[in-house]
């Protein structure tokens, strides 16, 4: 589970736990209640803002953004597939889904619960693996939360932002194949 998708994510997990396998944290959020959105996030979440920034948002600046806030190494994807992040935010209804999801998550303690409940379930093995240098969702702050969420000892991190999954696909793969298969 990975940014905007953890509560996502979590929500699914309580509704389906049969159906979980393992959960891999991939910097997000678990302490939802006092959560405060980063720069980066702030404009979707605004009424009017989050549409003309989503529809105004071109490839280049998309691209700079993710230098900034995103990808470590710049060489682990291509342009093109940088560019296919702008296509999929927008999709075919202009964005509303993508902001409905953004601005829809609760930043409630019920949901915190939920979420930190989801971490404990016991039922299926857990970890977090994390970007070291996201600048956005913080390894010593929301990495954090989420480790004592779980109630683990350790987090795996990368040498990654916030996008690990692309910064550090090989590495990230790697935990997930041995959690699942330990």
């Amino acid at each position: 589970m990975h940014d905007i998708g953890g509560p996502v994510g979590f929500e699914l997990a309580a509704a389906l736990p049969d159906r979980v396998m393992t959960l891999t944290v991939l910097n997000t959020l678990v302490e939802v209640e006092h959560f405060k959105r980063p720069w980066s996030m702030e404009p979707f979440a605004r009424r009017g803002v989050g549409e003309a920034y989503l529809r105004t948002l071109t490839k280049p600046a998309f691209r700079v953004l993710m230098r900034l806030q995103g990808i470590a190494d710049m060489t682990a994807v291509t342009a093109a597939e940088l560019d296919s992040y702008v296509d999929l935010l927008r999709g075919d209804d202009g964005g509303r889904a993508f902001l409905k999801v953004m601005r829809g998550f609760e930043r409630t303690a019920e949901k915190q619960r939920l979420y930190e409940g989801v971490l404990r379930d016991g039922r299926y093995p857990v970890q977090i693996v994390w970007g070291a240098d996201d600048p956005a969702l913080k390894l010593a702050v929301h990495g954090e939360q989420a480790r004592r969420a779980a109630g683990l000892d350790q987090i795996h991190t990368v040498p990654a932002k916030h996008f690990l999954q692309e910064d550090q696909a090989p590495a990230v793969a790697q935990r997930i194949a041995a959690l699942a298969s330990g």
